[in-house]
């Protein structure tokens, strides 16, 4: 079934559209979560979290991607997990260094004026990201975005781990002299 006919299930409240949406991207939302939790059960149920989340954005949302739509609340969803099952242990894990990596690139904050520059910034991001040779595309957003360790990143791309981390600090270095000249300082 096409994403137009999924979104359309949606919002004639057809129940089959669940279905649908699983037998077209539960492999890719189960991948996105278990990358982040390292658990099956826990993303399954983060699955099954993104359905119900999906279910109740649409309508009124009528996303122009659905594969990107549900990419970004499984992330999400997986995340906050991950926060959760952290603060109640205070242990580490894969997501907590790979944020911890990004701080010295990418500024943060919650003041008023960086509240409303993301917007800038995420569009900044975005052409950084665009720019990178595919491989660095690659290593830069499974790192970052599914918080994949490098010693998984170093086996699918076929690079030994320290390859990985070399790559992936130049490319943070990248980051912050495109952020700085673009007026993002840290």
């Amino acid at each position: 079934m096409t994403d137009q006919g999924i979104i359309q299930l949606y919002w004639n409240r057809d129940e089959r559209a669940i279905q649908e949406t699983d037998t077209v991207y539960g492999a890719y939302c189960r991948t996105i979560s278990g990358t982040i939790l390292c658990s099956d059960e826990d993303a399954e149920e983060c699955v099954n979290d993104t359905y119900l989340h999906t279910w109740n954005a649409i309508p009124p949302q009528r996303p122009d991607k659905l594969r990107a739509f549900l990419g970004r609340i499984c992330r999400n969803l997986s995340v906050d997990r991950v926060r959760k099952k952290a603060a109640k242990k205070r242990g580490g894990g894969e997501w907590n260094v790979a944020l911890e990596e990004m701080e010295m690139c990418v500024p943060g904050g919650e003041e008023p004026e960086q509240v409303v520059e993301n917007d800038v910034l995420a569009k900044s991001l975005e052409a950084f990201v665009r720019a990178l040779p595919e491989r660095e595309r690659i290593l830069f957003l499974r790192r970052y975005y599914y918080l994949q360790p490098v010693s998984d990143l170093a086996a699918a791309c076929g690079l030994r781990e320290n390859t990985v981390n070399v790559t992936l600090h130049r490319i943070r270095a990248k980051l912050k002299l495109h952020l700085e000249r673009e007026g993002f300082g840290l």
